[in-house]
């Protein structure tokens, strides 16, 4: 053995283990990134709106600049494809695409905290924010494939609580302190922190390999790893040719549906709770931001402690569907109780029982999508699941002004609950099992014609 080798092997030695090979670090890896998910989300979708609203701007406005911001989700149909397609193998098959989300993420938030007077100049301040969340998204769609490529099916569930957990602490992370710094030291101040958080979790995928041997960063030594080599995809037509042959099983077509309905309802909840708090109850942003937050930590922690355990225990149908019974029977106490609409305690439990399930039946959702995915094109498939979340994320704000001009409250509340008692019904249909079966015959398929 030479003197180059001896060298190499020690230094591999002192290295960080690759995500592959260590669970503890791709939990810890993906507990990162969903933090850095939610730091746009909390600000971008409740701390802002509720600003706007304790500001003056209408039910309406609120509604168009949340819809507007929510679109860039719909984009990663586009961005899915072109990382299943064209990556940098030897820095890893999705990690490239990663960095380079939060890097880009980072400077358009340091780009629109310098808008001047946003409330007075809304067609700029919206395009900036729109900008922020094409970055999230871009780092959404890296993220989720490279969970899908790295974690091991068995240890799914579990990740994703870890993951969305992250994601609710750091959108109610993000929703306090973001609040706090808007009041005390203004728009620009708050904003700008939020690039300074991004920043710092920005050294863990950079320091953190996919698989053993690869480079930590494009000047450093390595080489592509023989897995990532083999599922290269290396036409557009393969990739569609995949996509269409996992998206037709009935499954995956099946997913989109209550993906769509139950992400209209969260959309609707979200974007009514500080309207309703802040212009019917007359709560001030940091008040509601407070509470908001609060439950949001704690839903976070607990989808993070017991939501995977959960859905590993009793299955991820037969949990989901009992979170989606909750939410949807949750609605009726605001409308049977009214009378105590002014009691602080009360609207506190509800927007705390809310966000507990709200956590907790998302993680579910996503575990299960994430499950019906084929890894050959894991990143376009589950854009795919999550355009058509996003869409209802879109239709959700969207219709608030609608309502409120045609229905009192109590028929706003009363939509959510419809919502779920649609995606209740739609997730009995579904068979993950049948679905694994579908890819493994479709992967032995594809094995036989290489041999052949």
């Amino acid at each position: 053995m030479d003197i180059n080798t001896i060298i190499s092997i020690e230094k591999r030695k002192n290295e960080l283990p690759a995500l592959s090979d260590h669970t503890f670090l791709r939990y810890f890896n993906f507990i990162a990134l969903y933090l850095a998910q939610g730091i746009p989300e909390g600000m971008l979708y409740f701390g802002l709106p509720a600003w706007m609203a304790v500001n003056g701007k209408s039910p309406g406005e609120i509604g168009a600049f949340v819809a507007v911001v929510t679109t860039p989700w719909t984009f990663k149909v586009l961005i899915a494809p072109l990382m299943d397609r064209f990556t940098y193998l030897p820095m890893g098959k999705r990690r490239p695409w990663v960095l380079t989300g939060q890097l880009s993420l980072m400077v358009f938030f340091v780009l629109m905290s310098i808008v001047p007077d946003p409330l007075n100049n809304m067609t700029l301040f919206t395009l900036a924010a729109f900008m922020v969340s094409f970055s999230g998204a871009l780092q959404d769609v890296s993220t989720d494939g490279m969970a899908i490529d790295i974690i091991p099916i068995e240890q799914q569930a579990r990740a994703n609580g870890f993951m969305w957990g992250s994601k609710t602490i750091g959108i109610s992370a993000s929703l306090y302190i973001g609040s706090h710094l808007i009041n005390s030291f203004g728009y620009h101040t708050a904003i700008l922190s939020l690039a300074c958080a991004v920043c710092i979790i920005m050294i863990v995928p950079a320091t953190l390999k996919e698989r053993p041997g690869e480079k930590i960063l494009p000047w450093t030594k390595g080489i592509a790893s023989s897995v990532n080599l083999l599922a290269k995809v290396n036409s557009w037509s393969e990739i569609g040719k995949s996509l269409l042959r996992v998206m037709k099983l009935r499954n995956s077509l099946l997913m989109i549906f209550p993906l769509f309905f139950a992400t209209t309802g969260f959309g609707l909840m979200n974007t009514l709770l500080p309207i309703f708090t802040i212009q019917q109850l007359g709560w001030t942003n940091i008040h509601y931001s407070e509470i908001n937050a609060t439950a949001s930590l704690a839903g976070g922690i607990g989808g993070m402690m017991i939501c995977g355990i959960l859905l590993d225990k009793f299955g991820k149908v037969k949990m989901l569907s009992f979170f989606l019974v909750l939410l949807m029977l949750l609605p009726l106490s605001i409308i049977l109780l009214k009378n105590y609409w002014n009691t602080p305690e009360f609207i506190n439990i509800y927007i705390s029982t809310y966000n507990f399930l709200y956590v907790f039946s998302t993680i579910g959702m996503f575990a299960v999508a994430m499950k019906l995915c084929w890894k050959k094109v894991s990143a376009t498939q589950f854009t795919l699941f999550m355009v058509a979340a996003n869409l209802g994320l879109i239709a959700g704000p969207a219709i608030i002004g609608f309502l409120k001009n045609k229905f009192s409250w109590d028929y706003i509340f009363l939509t959510f609950s419809l919502m779920m008692i649609i995606t209740l019904i739609l997730v009995q249909f579904l068979r993950t099992d049948d679905q694994l079966h579908a890819i493994s015959l479709m992967e032995e398929q594809e094995q036989n014609i290489v041999h052949v």
